[in-house]
């Protein structure tokens, strides 16, 4: 890490690591900025944002739509968020994993379903308790259960790390583009992080809560608070926050991952010149981003299911019709999930896929006589395009 990449409030931070890296030093980051951020160029962008947030905010409390909340978008982020940081799963896998419980499964399909048990599981808990969520004993349950398939990790996860660790230079801290807290300094410093996302001082008068969330990610990753997994951890608090604050969450890893060199710099400038507007600005982006790929998604879902209404003649309130809807959400389905969510027999459920089978909606992929898996092919074809293009839809 080299001092001249430093602005020199950030240099007035730096303290020697211990042993065997004394000749180094590491950022003992200052606690998070409460006053209002000048965005100056990103200003722009900031507003695109909020009104993004404001769109979505609309569609969910006056429309009612089922999309903006759909399982699928937790299950996008988990597999985006973790890829970020190496670990490759698609989501037909994931989809797979949660219908076929195959312990033949890989280890990173296994590490990319807890990103999004997770996820399923806190931001409703973020939703009831509010800000008040925020504390060093959520960060360390986040990773333990975020790293508890991982086979690798060295530590034991949900311990702060008692080693240095640095970002940049591969293998080499002489190299290194920055050099998180040392040690003895991550918990207070961690302390600092989640009393900011709690919102203690004056940032909820001065800060709008996109800045809130950019600060908090980038303050959150230069203390670095474990040897891996830090980045899945910052990443998985975004919607939290959101659902925090009322807002309806969004998932912005499938952005940061087609734009990770600017998620990179953008961070790299807050460490390193506490350059917050900067890392405003890119979240700012992610949220736009995010909603306009989520309208896209939407539109594309919606008329796919228009065009399976008219693919053959449906009964009436048949488990076949209301079957549907909910092909949309599990794509990747078995015959028992099927039974259960429509409060259906197995038989009845089966009569329906065999229907959707007829019409092309749904395709058997084991070829088991038992335990058989049912994939809508099109819907996954929607959600595994490329971020940002349009769909192709048949039919």
């Amino acid at each position: 890490m080299r001092r001249d990449d430093l602005c020199h409030p950030v240099r007035q931070r730096l303290e020697r690591l211990p042993a065997p890296f004394a000749a180094h030093y590491g950022v003992v980051p200052a606690a998070p900025p409460e006053d209002a951020i000048p965005l100056g160029p990103y200003r722009a962008n900031h507003e695109r944002a909020i009104g993004a947030l404001a769109r979505v905010q609309v569609l969910a409390e006056q429309f009612d739509d089922p999309y903006i909340v759909s399982r699928l978008l937790t299950r996008r982020e988990a597999v985006s968020s973790s890829s970020i940081e190496g670990t490759n799963s698609t989501l037909d896998e994931l989809l797979s994993l949660e219908e076929e419980a195959n312990d033949e499964q890989r280890d990173a399909a296994r590490q990319v379903q807890d990103y999004a048990m997770i996820l399923d599981q806190r931001v409703v808990e973020a939703r009831a308790r509010g800000v008040e969520l925020f504390t060093p004993d959520l960060i360390a349950d986040l990773h333990r259960d975020i790293m508890r398939s991982d086979k690798d990790y060295r530590d034991v996860p949900g311990r702060l790390r008692s080693r240095v660790v640095w970002i940049g230079g591969v293998r080499d801290i002489a190299y290194s583009t920055f050099n998180p807290a040392p040690p003895a300094r991550i918990e207070a410093c961690l302390s600092e992080t989640t009393a900011y996302m709690r919102c203690e001082g004056m940032q909820a008068l001065t800060q709008s809560l996109i800045a809130r969330m950019a600060i908090a990610h980038a303050h959150f990753e230069a203390v670095h608070p474990y040897r891996d997994g830090n980045g899945r951890v910052g990443r998985l608090m975004l919607p939290l926050i959101m659902a925090a604050e009322k807002q309806v969450p969004l998932y912005l890893s499938p952005y940061i991952e087609v734009n990770r060199q600017a998620y990179y710099d953008a961070l790299k400038g807050a460490q390193q010149q506490l350059d917050w507007a900067k890392m405003v600005g890119f979240m700012s982006d992610a949220i736009t981003g995010t909603v306009e790929e989520l309208m896209i998604t939407r539109d594309a879902l919606l008329a796919l299911a228009s065009s399976w209404v008219e693919r053959r003649r449906f009964r009436g309130k048949s488990a076949a019709l209301r079957a549907l809807d909910l092909v949309r959400n599990y794509p990747v389905i078995t015959a028992k999930r099927l039974a259960q969510r429509l409060d259906v027999s197995i038989p009845a459920a089966l009569t329906a896929i065999d229907q959707l089978i007829a019409a092309g909606i749904l395709q058997e992929r084991t070829g088991y006589s038992r335990n058989r898996v049912f994939v809508a092919t099109e819907v996954l074809a929607i959600l595994n395009r490329p971020f940002g293009t349009e769909p192709i839809l048949h039919g």
